[in-house]
């Protein structure tokens, strides 16, 4: 390395690109083109029984003295939350698009540096996205804490928004993200977030589900999870399920169940719910096939129209709709760069995966868009640049050249302390 002066990123040192989000916290190398682990953004919360032997994958807090020892046990990732444990609590660490409780945040970093990364942390630069509307206190508190919980040599944030500008190779566009707890559109001008622009609205992937699970319940249909069935057979077309129920421990939180449940209806509504390219129409709704899905149960049906109408709340809502906030977005912007945003609408989110939305939402600009606008959406065609648009878009900024500059490195760190990051990064 020319000069002893450590060289962040490129092909010297891996930086790390960690993406937090609502369903999940994406993290991997730069330069990679997807994350190499999603790891759930629920932590379970268990009681340890006193003489239990700690299982390798639990960790309970490593500073408590034996006198006042935490009894918690901290489960984190698909494998360890998702199995049914007596009195497991399931907590998000996630608000608003924000982290909010730092010490379940801090089990997932450690998680992932042991379990993912399997390398010590200072000897990685490490990219953060975070939401537009992140607040200073939020920003400071992150690089406080992996300066001095983790000694990284460097650290850099930026909005999620504009990473996911740029794995589509734009550095103006109007981001409309569409994840688990809510949609949004974001406009992104020369590689900064118009912030007085940037509209949200609380529909998202979760709101579905809801709406999914209150549709079953009310045709009576059986949700039972995956966790509580040992056998089932097979069974005609609406005939009742017969399956035998799994000895489980007692006494399972109700968070967990429902975090169960959750999962179910997510699976449901990627599987089955569908928009179409103009607004609900009860008589084209029933003239398209309809889906069949199987429950775990093994009860198993087809759906028709009510695919569409459940899916239709994402767009025909006044003042929420996806079309609706997108176009009032590039409205609160400047005139002159109304053209170049409806000119690149990215759209990214696990949500938008939903079969025709990226249709809909074309036709529901077209109408709100002036009649002399070029309009052009871009949304990837796989599953992975959808979902992990943001991530992908840190792996290509922390392996650019011209980046490496921009990182604010321990020394920097150490000389002027967490304001930095107000100053380094937009």
């Amino acid at each position: 390395m020319s000069g002893g002066t450590m060289l962040y990123g490129g092909d010297e040192i891996g930086a790390l690109v960690f993406d937090p989000g609502h369903h999940s916290l994406r993290v991997g190398y730069a330069q990679e083109d997807s994350p190499k682990a999603e790891i759930p953004s629920v932590v379970g919360i268990g009681t340890s029984a006193p003489d239990s032997n700690l299982d390798p994958e639990t960790k309970t807090d490593n500073n408590a003295t034996p006198n006042n020892a935490d009894a918690r046990k901290f489960y984190v990732d698909t494998n360890y939350v998702n199995v049914p444990r007596s009195q497991m609590e399931v907590q998000t660490y996630m608000k608003d698009g924000m982290i909010d409780n730092w010490e379940l945040f801090e089990k997932v970093i450690d998680y992932a540096y042991a379990n993912v990364i399997q390398s010590e942390p200072e000897y990685h630069p490490v990219l953060f996205s975070e939401a537009s509307w992140n607040v200073r206190n939020n920003r400071e508190k992150l690089t406080e804490l992996m300066f001095e919980k983790y000694n990284v040599p460097a650290f850099f944030l930026v909005k999620n928004a504009v990473l996911a500008a740029f794995s589509s190779g734009r550095a103006t566009a109007l981001v409309v993200d569409s994840g688990a707890t809510h949609t949004s559109a974001v406009p992104v001008h020369e590689g900064y977030v118009l912030s007085q622009a940037v509209v949200k609205s609380p529909l998202g992937g979760d709101f579905l589900s809801r709406q999914c699970r209150q549709h079953l319940e009310k045709l009576n249909i059986d949700l039972s999870p995956v966790y509580k069935i040992a056998s089932k057979e097979v069974v005609k077309e609406r005939d009742n399920a017969r399956f035998t129920l799994r000895k489980l421990p007692e006494n399972l939180t109700q968070s967990w169940q429902n975090y169960m449940v959750q999962l179910m209806m997510q699976d449901f509504q990627m599987n089955v719910l569908q928009v179409l390219e103009n607004p609900f129409d009860e008589r084209v709704a029933s003239q398209i096939p309809m889906v069949h899905y199987e429950f775990p149960n093994g009860y198993h049906q087809d759906f028709g129209s009510e695919r569409f109408k459940i899916a239709e709340s994402l767009f025909d809502n006044a003042m929420l709709g996806a079309g609706q906030l997108a176009s009032t977005s590039v409205g609160m912007c400047d005139a002159d760069v109304r053209l170049s945003l409806f000119g690149s609408v990215v759209v990214t989110g696990g949500n938008t995966l939903l079969q025709g939305f990226p249709e809909r939402l074309n036709r529901d600009l077209q109408l709100r868009a002036p009649s002399n606008t070029r309009l052009k959406m871009i949304s990837a065609n796989g599953s992975v640049e959808r979902r992990f648009g943001a991530w992908i878009g840190g792996s290509i900024l922390a392996s650019i050249g011209t980046f490496q500059q921009m990182w604010i490195s321990s020394q920097e760190y150490e000389e002027a302390g967490k304001s930095q990051v107000e100053r380094k990064c937009p």
